[in-house]
């Protein structure tokens, strides 16, 4: 069994889930599996991988991990934690299958309930892949100790975000273990709520993009991110203050980024494009709303290493305060080449009696816009792009 605990899970999945328990009870929706690296699965494997859906079934939040989040995860309403006491994975919300070593992963229901899929399946997807082709990890402590090290000299702030293509939940644990002894301070916490109790670290995560590409279905292209935004602030009132940019692209995301927004949320992430841009855009937007860049925050996570964190580090150079999730690159970088995938949200409707609406996402990156394409074409016309 890959995923043994209901928190071997991200941050942002729990935070988003807390959110559509609260606005949006009724919303059902569809999430599909993307091989952007086109890899090629062995026989058997969506065999394996229903067997590893079936066990999640049994896995119950434990009286330990309900202390942790009632005591560190301080914007959560009590009533949240009873709601997730009495969570359970349904088997029957996913379906797998695999024709000529194309594996497909289609996840539908609730969206309450499904958005808790996303990560573990992508991980037990990374393991699976490496266990079935007996790959082996190489140097996955060393490699750990010596980006620690790195970080740590160039006094950058950090977090791990590597669960989705880990190469495993062992590598994942042992590497944080690494990181905490050789980073120290530097080492902000980790995505993972399970592996954040078991080494005392702060969970991080705010919002997904499939917040906003609900939002835009929901209520179209131009108003997505101002009444996601909103929707945020209205359960969370204040905390959780990182604001993801990209889903409908970044200069769009300013074009309705209020004052009031600016001044409500701590910081931005930037998760596609050019980090470099995004920092300009990023300042000359707070100072042109007359707040003091140094007193907000960009996380950077798009595919981050050691020589592109230092590049970023050297440009900012303390305008504003920058911080850096760090995902694969730390979680799976072992000798074997990770997996290039995700898991998206592809149609929603806002209540069962509803016809779906097809839910898309652009980035500042085209070759990560995701959904129907007439139906991208759709909203790049409506909003200018």
């Amino acid at each position: 069994m890959i995923i043994k605990d209901l928190t071997d899970n991200d941050l942002y999945k729990f935070t988003t889930q807390n959110a559509i328990h609260k606005l949006y009870p009724d919303a059902i929706v569809k999430y599909e599996y993307i091989n952007r690296g086109k890899t090629k699965f062995p026989d058997g494997f969506d065999l394996e991988l229903r067997k590893e859906i079936k066990e999640m079934s049994f896995l119950t939040l434990s009286k330990e991990s309900e202390r942790f989040i009632r005591q560190r995860c301080y914007y959560f309403d009590p009533d949240y934690v009873d709601v997730l006491k009495e969570y359970r994975f349904d088997p029957s919300e996913v379906n797998i299958s695999l024709a000529d070593g194309n594996l497909k992963v289609d996840i539908e229901g609730y969206w309450y309930r499904t958005v808790l899929w996303e990560v573990p399946i992508l991980a037990i997807i990374s393991e699976l892949y490496n266990k079935m082709n007996n790959n082996r990890p190489v140097n996955a402590e060393k490699n750990a100790k010596e980006k620690a090290i790195k970080l740590k000299e160039l006094q950058a702030e950090y977090s791990d975000f590597g669960t989705r293509r880990r190469f495993s939940f062992d590598v994942h644990d042992k590497v944080i273990e690494v990181l905490k002894i050789y980073s120290g301070e530097y080492l902000k916490g980790t995505s993972n709520v399970y592996l954040a109790m078991k080494n005392n670290l702060t969970p991080i995560g705010t919002h997904p993009h499939e917040w906003f590409m609900f939002h835009a279905a929901k209520y179209g292209y131009k108003k997505a991110n101002e009444l996601a935004l909103d929707a945020w602030v209205d359960v969370y009132k204040g905390d959780l203050g990182i604001a993801l940019t990209d889903t409908y692209t970044t200069d769009v995301f300013f074009e309705r980024f209020s004052a009031r927004h600016a001044r409500v949320f701590d910081g931005l992430r930037w998760d596609s494009g050019d980090p470099i841009q995004f920092t300009d855009k990023a300042i000359n937007y707070y100072e042109s709303m007359n707040i003091n860049p140094q007193s907000k925050t960009i996380v950077y996570s798009d595919a981050l290493n050691l020589k592109k964190i230092e590049k970023i580090k050297k440009y900012v150079n303390k305008r504003i305060h920058d911080v850096y999730g760090v995902g694969t690159y730390l979680t799976n970088d072992v000798g074997v080449t990770p997996l290039n995938n995700v898991i998206k949200m592809t149609y929603v409707k806002n209540l069962p009696s509803e016809d779906y609406k097809p839910a898309i996402k652009l980035s500042d990156a085209k070759e990560k816009f995701t959904g129907d394409i007439k139906e991208i074409e759709i909203c790049k016309s409506i909003l200018n792009i």
